[in-house]
């Protein structure tokens, strides 16, 4: 928790680093001598929160970058199986037992591929929810009373009264609390619908080779690792109504979900569009993230990636 505290005998006098202007410091319910002490305070407190928003940005990007290569070593994995019977094998055609020995040798490696894309998909949704619970810890709450001679500040609201924002002034130069909380939500969706996406294709590639016999086909309700639906409502992605995940989709749009069948043989051409779809990254709009950051970087003097 942001815990801040000062003692207004030794710094009433101080002036902010940068002073808010005097027609947002009269909109504000706190005094001006807690004003001027309330915003030093929500400027740290927003640089350590933009600085973790960009570390976990890159993050994503590490684990994405995995991910793609796991995807591809599955599909290729996976193909080699599937072709091996009639594969021309040259001179190794004359060792007995070859083709039993390699397609053994390729589901063990399947086995590995699929547990370490689980593994990442799972630090993806960690990610996530550190993304999302970032984005909600950007106020800056008055804590104790007003006339006490030690004023101190948190993360955390005890007063209802106090919006944590400074009346709605602007923290640094421009924006307030409520911009800069704007801002990381357009990224926050961005992550929350990729990563849904992200898990549509990963139950697609677990499905391929998937034995179905027994009706035990994997379906979007599924858990795919102990404890995920528990993440995912962490970052409200999970629907109580339904009881599952909530439904991919691209931005700004749905998804008909009444229509989604895994398959467990597709096709080689259908298997290239999802390795395509992972590294596109379709809902993420890399331009608009990077104009994000530099935007809060520009108004806070920094340096953000």
């Amino acid at each position: 928790m942001m815990e801040t505290s000062y003692s207004t005998t030794s710094s009433s006098s101080r002036t902010s680093e940068s002073e808010p202007h005097s027609s947002s410091s009269t909109s504000s319910p706190l005094p001006p001598s807690v004003l001027r002490l309330w915003r030093p305070t929500a400027q740290r407190n927003l640089r350590n929160q933009w600085f973790k928003l960009a570390s976990f940005r890159n993050k994503w990007s590490s684990l994405s970058s995995s991910g793609r290569s796991q995807a591809t070593s599955l599909v290729n994995s996976l193909l080699s199986q599937r072709y091996m019977p009639n594969m021309d094998l040259g001179v190794l055609s004359v060792m007995p037992g070859i083709r039993k020995k390699a397609c053994f040798k390729l589901s063990k490696q399947q086995e590995l591929l699929r547990s370490k894309l689980l593994s990442t998909y799972k630090d993806m949704v960690a990610v996530v929810s550190d993304i999302f619970n970032t984005t909600r810890a950007m106020r800056c709450f008055f804590k104790g009373e007003n006339n006490s001679p030690l004023l101190q500040f948190s993360s955390f609201s005890e007063d209802k009264s106090d919006s944590g924002d400074g009346g709605g002034i602007s923290v640094f130069s421009f924006l307030s609390i409520a911009s800069h909380e704007k801002l990381a939500e357009e990224l926050v969706q961005m992550f929350r619908w990729e990563l849904c996406l992200k898990r549509l294709l990963i139950i697609e590639l677990l499905s391929i080779g998937h034995d179905i016999s027994q009706g035990n086909q994997l379906n979007w309700s599924n858990e795919l690792y102990a404890g995920e639906f528990d993440h995912l409502q962490n970052c409200n992605l999970y629907c109580e109504e339904s009881c599952e995940p909530v439904p991919p989709r691209l931005r700004n749009g749905k998804s008909d979900m009444e229509a989604l069948k895994f398959d467990n043989q597709p096709k080689p051409e259908v298997l290239q569009v999802y390795l395509t779809t992972w590294f596109a990254e379709v809902n993420i709009d890399t331009n608009r993230v990077d104009e994000i950051f530099a935007v809060v970087g520009e108004e806070m003097h920094l340096t953000l990636f």
